[in-house]
Formats: C-alpha cells, structure tokens, sequence
C-alpha cells in the first residue's frame, strides 16, 4: 500500500471522461487505470457507475449528473426561500409589535 493521499483532489470533467474511456477501452481493470494514472480506484469506480448511470444503462431510480445537479440547485434554491421566508415573519412580528404602541 502506497502513502499516497487522494482525498480533496478535483479533477476536470475532461479528466474524468477520459479516465472513464480509458477504462472502457483499455481491457484492464478500474483498480489497474486508476493506479496509471494517480487517481483513487473508489474515485475512478464512482466515475465510471456514474457514466453509466448518464448513458441511460444504470438501475431505476438512479439520477443522472444532470439531474443530480438539478437536485442541488432546487434545494439550494428551497433553502433561500425558507431563510427569506423566515426574515419576512420575524419582520412581520417586529412591525406588528411596532404598530401596536
């Protein structure tokens, strides 16, 4: 086992396409690509299920990157609005109080 650490790396879109078609076309295996080229076997596996998953071949129910990017855009969005909503009450509750003097 190497000291190599992996975590926190980013890597491009480009970068990952390539690794995923390199194992594709390669013939050998995730753990033998991801040692090639320094990457994580885990990081690399997830890539290629991931690909797969965005070519219309993974499980029901599994979501695509795009939709996994919609997902995190509406909740991102859901989460402004709640905090927005919540600013509005309480300024509701400070000028009703306000108004009441």
């Amino acid at each position: 086992m190497g000291s190599k650490s992996y975590r926190s790396r980013r890597y491009t879109e480009e970068f990952k396409r390539d690794a995923v078609a390199l194992v594709r076309s390669s013939g050998k295996t995730v753990t033998e690509v991801a040692r090639e080229i320094g990457v994580s076997a885990e990081g690399l596996r997830n890539w290629v299920k991931q690909d797969t998953i965005d070519r219309g071949q993974g499980a029901p129910g599994e979501l695509t990157s795009a939709e996994r990017e919609e997902l995190r855009r509406l909740r991102r969005q859901n989460r402004e609005q709640a905090e927005t909503i919540e600013m509005l009450r309480k300024a509701a509750v400070f000028f009703a109080k306000e108004s009441d003097r």
